[in-house]
């Protein structure tokens, strides 16, 4: 992608800006009952594809996206599901802060470039992340917000009609191509960054810029 000095940009939070946990807790919580580390790599693995198909669907509250997902992991692993720890999940997210890159990147466009944020979160929760963010954004939208989780495109449609631009004024970055980078593709968002969190792989063919980290998104927006 050549210098673009967009009207907007667009982020995902958690994973992207906030350091998602889910993998490290679920590693703690389940480590007695899997300490084989292959085995438990694939019973991560299988708690976050069971958390993609949570959000195909209709709009639940994220609670409930993560119970499902962690009881539909136990039962494929004859493991007894226990509420509390489906919740423990939930009640965790608020408290993670952003990765280390994070807010060197950001300050250096806050304030010249407008920021946005629609994560697959609740309404309660984003507001702790985004303060741990340390710059200031345009909007944050929420799952919650418009009733749908990315990578719906119900949900890209709902951000870029209430900021009232085109898909061709934003540039928008993700470190997932299931949740974003690809639906992004597919509405139309000809700008994109790929930021390499080591928990997706880059794919070719949807037209996305890979960057180790958010220091070096301001030298695509020309700052």
């Amino acid at each position: 992608m050549s210098v673009f000095r967009p009207k907007y940009i667009t982020f995902d939070c958690y994973g992207t800006l906030t350091n998602f946990q889910l993998g490290k807790m679920t590693r703690e919580i389940f480590a007695d009952r899997i300490p084989e580390p292959e085995r438990m790599d694939r019973f991560v693995s299988d708690f976050s594809a069971y958390r993609y198909d949570e959000v195909l669907g209709d709009w639940k509250p994220y609670a409930e996206v993560l119970k499902s997902a962690l009881e539909r992991t136990c039962k494929r692993w004859g493991i007894e599901y226990d509420d509390a720890e489906g919740q423990s999940y939930y009640d965790a997210v608020p408290s993670w802060g952003p990765h280390p890159d994070v807010i060197e990147g950001l300050s250096k466009i806050a304030g010249k470039i407008p920021l946005v944020i629609y994560s697959n979160a609740m309404n309660e929760q984003i507001d702790s992340n985004v303060a741990k963010l340390e710059v200031p954004f345009h909007k944050v939208f929420t799952a919650e917000t418009f009733k749908a989780y990315k990578p719906r495109l119900a949900a890209f449609e709902a951000m870029i009609d209430t900021l009232g631009c085109a898909p061709e004024e934003l540039l928008h970055v993700s470190s997932s191509f299931r949740y974003d980078l690809i639906p992004a593709h597919l509405m139309g968002i000809k700008n994109k960054a790929f930021v390499a969190r080591n928990h997706e792989p880059y794919c070719q063919g949807y037209g996305a810029t890979e960057i180790r980290d958010i220091r070096e998104l301001p030298a695509l927006v020309g700052l």
